[in-house]
C-alpha cells in the first residue's frame, strides 16, 4: 500500500514538489514505445511495461510494435478463455507466479495483463484473451492472476477498463450502456479483482462510454475506481488511445502509452496556464508515475535471480496442467478416455501445427512447442500407432479433395478417429471481430463424412471462442480444447488417453447459432456507436431468462468420474450465508467438479435475469470420496444497483439459492428470507430481450444518442473514413505505405499476419498519425491537415 490517500508515496510527492512544469509533463508519457521516462537527477528508473495475458511478449531490439517480428523466448501458457473454464483459483495464482518470474527474468516492470471485460457476444475478435460472460468469474480469475503476477514483485495490469466488447473500430467507438447494466455486468469484475488483488495498474480501453473517451472518464476512473473501489495503483491509456491527455490527466489519467515524442506537451502546459488542468492533477498523475517507478526498482532489487532453464521446464508442465484443467469435454458416450494402444488416425492440421495462442499483441514466441502428433506418438509408443493425414491447410483451413481423400482413406484402417478441427488464426485475432460463428466449411466436411464413415470417432475443437456446432452430436465424442499454449498438444493428449482427466467447466455459453443472441441484434453494425439494447441479458442471463437454450450451457462440463450432490444446506443470518452441500465422487476414479451457487429473486421490483451465479468451489475427490463444498454469500448475491441512489441495494424477500452443475443442471434448491430496509426505485422493464428505442430511452434515463458522424473529419474518424474524398485517400495511400516500412516481416508471416494488420491500421484514428510519425507531426499539422480535407471536399461537394 502506498502511504497517502492519493495512490503515491511522500516520497515520490516531494520529488514531484521539486520539478518543473515540463519534467512533469515529460514523467507522464513513456519513454519509447515500452518504457517510461527516466528520471536521473532524483536516481528515478525507467521501467518496462510489456505484453501480455498469457505469456511474456518482450520485443528483441528494434522489432516492430504489433507482434509480428519474434519476442523473446517466453511460456505461452493458455489463453484467458482456458483458464477461465479451469474455475480453479489457485492454478491460475501458480499461472500468474510463473508469468511474473519470467518477467523479472526479463526485467520487466508491468506485465500488461490479466484482460476480464465480458464476453457480450462470441464473434468479439478478443474474446480468447477474456475469461467469461460472468462478472463473477471474470473478477475472481483476474484477480489470481494478479495475485500471482504480483507475488513475484512485478505489476499486473487489469485491462481494459471499461465496456470494450468488439474490435470493430475499436479506437473509437462508443459504447452506449445503461447505468445499472454497466455497474452489473461490465464494471462488477474490475471492482472484484481491484479489491481483492490490488493491481498496480488499470488500463483504459480505446473505445468511448457513453460519449466519453475511456482515458477521459472521470467518472470511472476517479469517482469509482478510486474513490468508490480504493484503487490506490496508476492507470495508463492503451497504446495510442490518448484523445485528449489534459483532459485524461483531470479525469485520474496519469501514464500515456506509448510516448508521444512531446507531441502532447505544449497542450498539456498550456491547459495548465489556462486552468483547464490544475497543477495539482498534473502533480498527483506525475506521483504515481514516480511511486511506481520506485516500486518496481525497489522489488528488483530485493529478488533472487531466477534459474532460466529451470523456470522454463517447471512452466511447461505448468502449462500443460492449466491445459488439460481447462479443456472441457463436451460430449461422451464411454470412447473416453482411450486405451493407450491400438490404431489411431490423428486427422487435422492442428495436430501437427498447432492453433495454440491468438493473434495480436498477446502473441508469445514459446520456449518450446508440444504437439498432438508428436505427443501421442510418444505416448503410444510399440503399443500403438498413429496414422496422421492432415486433412486441410493449418493457416487458411481450405481442404483440397485430395486431402478430403487422404483423410478418409487414413480412417478406413483404424481403430479410432481423432479429428481436429476449429478456427486458424485468420478466423480470430485482435483487431477484428468474426462475422460469423462457424469454422472453416472443410473442417465441417470433414466431420460429416469421417462420422458417416467410422463409428469411433473423436472431434477435438481448438479456437479461442465458441462456434456453431451443428455437427455436435454426430461424433461419440468432443472435446473443446480452446487454445492450450505451447503445451497444448500434450495437453489433449493426457486427457485423450486419460493420463489427466478433461477438467474443464464451461466459462461461456456456446450457443446454437448467433443470431439467436440478444446482443446480436446491435453488435458491429454501425461504424461509430454500440448500442447495449440487451441491457443484462448476456450468456446464460439471456439463455436461461428467455428460454432460448444454448447448445452448451455456462457451467457444463463432463468428466472421467461421476458427482452426486446432496441437499444444500444454506446457514448464517442476515445477507451473510454460508451454502453447504455433501459432494460425493460416485466414479471409479479420480475426478473434479465445479459446484455453483445461482440467486433467483422470488418477487423483484426490477426486472432481473432469471438467476446469477453468486459462488462456487472446485471440488477434487478420489473415487468414492466425499466432501462438503462451502460457498459464501454476502450482501451483493442478493443485491442489484439502484440508478435513482447511483448505490448497490437489497430488496427484501424471498430468494431461490440454486445449486448445480450447469446453469441448466440444478440439482438442489433452498428458500432463503433476507432482511432489508433498502428501497429500490422501480424502473420499466423491457417487454423482450432487445430493447425498444423508447425503452431503451427509458434505461438510459436519457434520449438515445445520435451516433457521431465520420464526416466532416475530426480526431477520431479512422484512416477508413479517409477513402470518402479524392485527397483523403492519398491520406491514406501514403500513411498505408509508411506503416508498411515499420513492419518487416517474411512472404509466409505476411500472409498470416496480413488481415489482423490490415483491420488495425484500418482502424486507427486519424490522431494517431501524430503518435506514429514519432514528432514528425505536430497536433498543430494534423488540425490544419483535417481542415483542408474538409475544406476541400465541401468545395468539391459545391462544385
Amino acid at each position: 500500500m502506498t502511504d497517502t490517500a492519493h495512490g503515491v508515496t511522500q516520497q515520490a510527492l516531494d520529488i514531484t514538489s521539486r520539478l518543473p512544469r515540463s519534467e512533469k509533463i515529460r514523467l507522464i508519457s513513456g519513454k519509447d514505445f515500452w518504457n517510461s521516462e527516466a528520471l536521473d537527477s532524483a536516481g528515478i528508473a525507467s521501467f518496462m511495461l510489456t505484453d501480455g495475458p498469457h505469456g511474456l511478449r518482450k520485443q528483441a531490439g528494434d522489432a516492430d510494435n504489433l507482434g509480428v517480428a519474434d519476442s523473446v523466448p517466453a511460456t505461452c501458457f493458455p489463453t484467458a478463455s482456458a483458464l477461465g473454464s479451469t474455475w480453479d483459483m489457485p492454478l491460475l495464482e501458480e499461472v500468474g507466479a510463473a508469468l511474473g518470474r519470467e518477467s523479472r527474468i526479463e526485467e520487466v516492470g508491468v506485465l500488461l495483463g490479466p484482460g476480464l471485460n465480458i464476453k457480450r457476444h462470441p464473434a468479439g475478435g478478443r474474446s480468447f484473451e477474456y475469461f467469461s460472460e460472468d462478472p463473477y468469474v471474470s473478477g475472481k480469475a483476474a484477480a489470481a492472476l494478479v495475485r500471482g503476477i504480483q507475488s513475484e514483485g512485478v505489476g499486473a495490469c487489469l485491462k481494459h477498463f471499461a465496456a470494450n466488447s468488439q474490435e470493430h473500430r475499436r479506437m473509437s467507438s462508443d459504447s452506449v450502456v445503461d447505468e445499472r447494466t454497466l455497474r452489473e455486468i461490465y464494471l462488477t469484475g474490475f471492482e472484484i479483482a481491484v479489491k481483492e488483488a490490488q493491481p498496480w495498474t488499470i488500463m483504459c480501453a480505446y473505445n468511448l462510454v457513453n460519449g466519453i473517451h475511456a482515458g477521459e472518464h472521470r467518472e470511472l476512473l476517479t469517482d469509482i475506481l478510486r474513490d468508490e473501489w480504493g484503487f490506490d495503483g496508476l492507470v495508463m491509456t492503451d497504446w495510442m488511445a490518448t484523445f485528449d491527455r489534459p483532459a485524461g490527466v483531470h479525469a485520474g489519467l496519469d501514464l500515456e502509452m506509448p510516448g508521444s515524442h512531446g507531441s502532447w506537451d505544449k497542450r498539456t502546459d498550456a491547459a495548465v496556464e489556462s486552468g483547464d488542468l490544475s497543477e495539482g492533477d498534473l502533480d498527483i498523475a506525475c506521483a504515481r508515475v514516480i511511486t511506481l517507478a520506485l516500486k518496481v526498482a525497489a522489488e528488483r532489487a530485493s529478488r533472487p535471480s531466477v534459474d532460466v532453464a529451470a523456470a522454463h521446464d517447471a512452466h511447461h508442465a505448468l502449462a500443460r496442467k492449466a491445459a488439460a484443467t481447462g479443456a472441457t469435454l463436451l460430449t461422451n458416450d464411454g470412447i473416453l478416455p482411450l486405451a493407450p494402444k491400438g490404431r489411431v488416425a490423428l486427422i487435422g492440421a492442428f495436430a501437427d501445427k498447432p492453433r495454440f495462442q491468438g493473434g495480436g499483441s498477446a502473441n508469445v514466441n514459446p520456449t518450446r512447442l508440444d504437439t498432438v502428433r508428436g505427443t501421442l506418438v510418444e505416448r503410444l509408443g510399440a503399443d500403438g500407432e498413429v496414422i496422421y493425414a492432415p486433412g486441410y491447410d493449418a493457416t487458411t483451413g481450405e481442404a483440397t479433395d485430395a486431402q478430403v481423400a487422404e483423410a478418409l482413406t487414413a480412417a478406413e484402417s483404424a481403430d479410432t478417429v481423432v479429428l481436429m478441427v476449429g478456427l486458424p488464426m485468420s478466423y480470430e485475432s485482435e483487431g477484428y471481430d468474426r462475422d460469423h460463428l462457424n469454422i472453416p466449411p472443410a473442417h465441417t466436411r470433414l466431420v460429416q463424412a469421417l462420422t458417416a464413415r467410422h463409428d469411433r470417432v473423436v472431434v477435438v475443437s481448438v479456437g479461442g471462442a465458441p462456434v456453431e456446432m451443428p455437427w455436435a452430436d454426430t461424433s461419440n465424442a468432443l472435446l473443446q480444447a480452446y487454445l492450450g499454449g505451447q503445451a497444448g498438444g500434450g495437453a489433449i493428449t493426457d486427457i485423450l488417453v486419460g493420463d489427466v482427466e478433461p477438467g474443464g467447466r464451461l466459462a461461456e455459453s456456446i450457443p446454437v447459432a448467433a443470431t439467436d443472441l440478444a446482443a446480436h441484434a446491435n453488435f458491429g453494425i454501425h461504424d461509430t456507436q454500440v448500442q447495449y439494447r440487451e441491457n443484462l441479458y448476456v450468456g446464460y442471463r439471456f439463455h436461461d431468462t428467455f428460454g432460448v437454450p444454448a447448445r452448451f450451457a455456462f457451467g457444463y462440463g463432463l468428466g472421467y468420474t461421476t458427482f452426486e450432490l446432496g441437499d444444500a444446506k444454506v446457514t448464517g443470518r442476515g445477507k451473510d450465508r454460508t451454502v453447504t452441500v455433501p459432494v460425493t465422487n460416485t466414479g471409479d476414479r479420480p475426478g473434479s467438479t465445479v459446484v455453483q451457487v445461482y440467486v433467483h429473486d422470488v418477487e423483484s421490483t426490477l426486472h432481473r435475469p432469471e438467476q446469477e451465479l453468486k459462488g462456487y468451489a472446485k471440488v477434487t475427490l478420489e473415487a468414492g470420496q466425499r466432501a462438503d463444498a462451502v460457498i459464501e454469500l454476502n450482501e451483493r448475491a442478493w443485491a442489484v444497483w439502484d440508478v435513482a441512489t447511483h448505490d448497490w441495494a437489497v430488496e427484501a424477500g424471498e430468494f431461490e439459492v440454486r445449486v448445480g452443475l450447469s446453469s441448466t443442471d440444478i440439482r438442489a434448491t433452498s428458500t432463503v428470507q433476507i432482511s432489508s430496509h433498502d428501497t429500490v426505485t422501480p424502473v420499466p422493464a423491457p417487454s423482450s430481450a432487445i430493447a425498444t428505442d423508447s425503452e431503451f430511452t427509458a434505461l438510459l434515463g436519457r434520449p438515445i444518442p445520435e451516433p457521431a458522424a465520420v464526416f466532416p473529419f475530426h480526431y477520431d474518424s479512422t484512416v477508413t473514413d479517409l477513402q470518402q474524398t479524392a485527397m483523403g485517400r492519398q491520406v491514406r495511400k501514403a500513411l498505408l505505405k509508411q506503416v508498411s516500412k515499420t513492419l518487416p516481416m517474411d512472404e509466409e508471416k505476411a500472409g498470416e499476419w496480413a488481415e489482423m494488420l490490415d483491420a488495425v491500421v484500418a482502424g486507427m484514428p486519424i490522431r494517431s498519425l501524430v503518435l506514429v510519425s514519432e514528432g514528425r507531426l505536430s497536433f498543430s499539422a494534423l488540425d490544419k491537415l483535417i481542415g483542408t480535407l474538409n475544406a476541400t471536399a465541401l468545395k468539391t461537394k459545391r462544385g
